[in-house]
């Protein structure tokens, strides 16, 4: 069998792997209102969603330091198994605690998917092949953006919500089979020494600074001891862990990482990104149902010219940054994701609903460029024996500005409606001081993708790897 069909068929397993992760985010969103009304707990409904965010973010850094050390097949096979006996699970459930147990389950299996698929197709495909497959993988999340109420609401209406965990195994098999069938990997084979420690206290620290984010503001005042001494946690574990990774001789996160400069900008624009895209799909549809009087359907949907927006955007930069250059295209990026961000700080109440649709677009449009060339400098500034951590770095940043994203914008919503039955007047402050710090962090992510090198330099490090 050619190489070329192997390539192929790992691709369409790789695909169908990354897409089960990225659909259960929404899939699951639509069946909420029916899985809280059988299995009771609707107080605990955060967690569910919650718990996933925590485990997958604990895990990606170590699945991605595994990838590197034993090699992407296995790293991926236990993820795919994981993640599939988690929705088993979740799909079984007849209580809300054993989702959220479930769920937490799922999220371990998510972490090394989401780090191991992109690894892999560094691995497979070379420089500008490598761009363009970035696209393609990159809009699988906004196809899953698209599907996801789709699939969510017939399964629900037709069906039982139980089958949206369930339509994961199916899937998740036919990932495995043409994976596990044709990657065909070869690396050094050697005793490994697996970094305990520094795993440990990465989780612990990791652990404690998101259960604050997640759960200050709601479950626990800001200001309580549980919050502060969850803070004090996470940063003297954070502390240890650093002290620990100097001393590894197989560190799970080298920090040599830190030392490459493109690395840190890309990490950093990442986090400011992919903060501004949370804020924008939690708050679009409040407006468009408070002030707007849509219905809660039509709100959830204003979101998908952004999904439309975003795939298209990556892939057309997958196939011109290396003629345009890689940084201008990201820098073209930032710029159209500020002017989403102004747009979005120039609303008031008499601004009609196309206005949302055009920010969506925009906004879209603009992520697309900044995220597919991202991806494809970090597998490109890095070595084989690196990718795997690079990628884990990388998507820990933009999985950790969504978090920090969420406890921010919702601090500063919050200070504005302050009881159950908010006025129009109280929603419309609270969400423009959200869309005024979107515009700040919008405006602070152009200038750190200033930073990057220029196209001559990413490329020089690209063919040095």
């Amino acid at each position: 069998m050619s190489n070329r069909t192997n390539v192929n068929m790992v691709t369409i397993g790789l695909l169908a792997a990354l897409f089960i992760g990225a659909l259960d985010v929404t899939v699951v969103a639509t069946a909420m209102p029916e899985i809280t009304k059988e299995l009771q707990g609707l107080s605990l409904i955060s967690w569910v969603f919650s718990i996933y965010t925590l485990t997958t973010c604990v895990t990606t850094p170590i699945f991605g330091k595994l990838a590197d050390l034993f090699g992407r097949k296995i790293v991926f096979v236990i993820g795919t198994v994981v993640f599939v006996l988690g929705s088993v699970l979740c799909g079984l459930a007849h209580s809300m605690t054993a989702l959220i147990w479930f769920r937490a389950l799922q999220g371990i299996g998510a972490g090394a998917l989401n780090t191991v698929c992109f690894t892999i197709v560094g691995d497979i495909f070379p420089g500008e092949k490598r761009a363009k497959m970035m696209g393609v993988f990159g809009s699988v999340w906004s196809v899953a953006g698209l599907l996801g109420p789709l699939v969510g609401g017939y399964f629900v209406d037709y069906v039982t919500w139980r089958w949206i965990f369930f339509i994961n195994v199916p899937i998740g098999i036919i990932a495995l089979v043409l994976v596990i069938g044709f990657l065909h990997e070869s690396f050094e084979r050697k005793k490994k020494k697996i970094d305990y420690l520094g795993a440990l206290t990465f989780t612990i620290a990791l652990t404690s600074l998101l259960y604050a984010l997640l759960s200050g503001g709601e479950q626990h005042p800001w200001n309580s001891g549980t919050i502060i001494g969850l803070f004090v946690a996470a940063a003297v574990f954070i502390l240890l862990f650093l002290w620990v990774e100097k001393k590894a001789a197989e560190p799970m996160m080298p920090l040599s990482i830190f030392k490459i400069k493109v690395m840190n900008v890309v990490n950093v624009t990442g986090f400011l990104a992919f903060s501004v895209t949370t804020g924008i799909t939690i708050y679009a549809p409040i407006w468009i149902q408070s002030v707007l009087g849509h219905t809660a359907t039509g709100s959830g949907y204003t979101v998908m010219p952004m999904s439309i927006a975003w795939p298209i955007a990556s892939v057309i930069v997958g196939r011109i940054m290396y003629r345009v250059g890689i940084k201008a295209s990201v820098v073209f990026g930032g710029v159209v994701v500020v002017a989403a961000g102004a747009w979005l700080a120039a609303l008031n109440v008499d601004s009609p609903f196309a206005y949302w649709i055009g920010i969506m677009i925009v906004f879209g449009f603009g992520m697309g460029f900044l995220s597919t060339p991202s991806n494809v400098i970090v597998q490109s500034v890095v070595g084989w024996e690196m990718r795997g951590v690079a990628n884990a770095a990388n998507a820990l940043m933009r999985s950790l500005g969504q978090t920090v994203g969420v406890a921010v914008f919702g601090t500063i919503f919050n200070h504005y409606v302050t009881s159950d039955t908010p006025t129009v007047t109280e929603l419309t402050s609270g969400m423009h001081g959200v869309f005024l710090l979107l515009l700040a962090i919008t405006a602070a992510n152009l200038l750190s993708v200033l930073f990057l090198p220029s196209h001559g330099k990413i490329m020089a490090q690209q063919k040095a790897h």
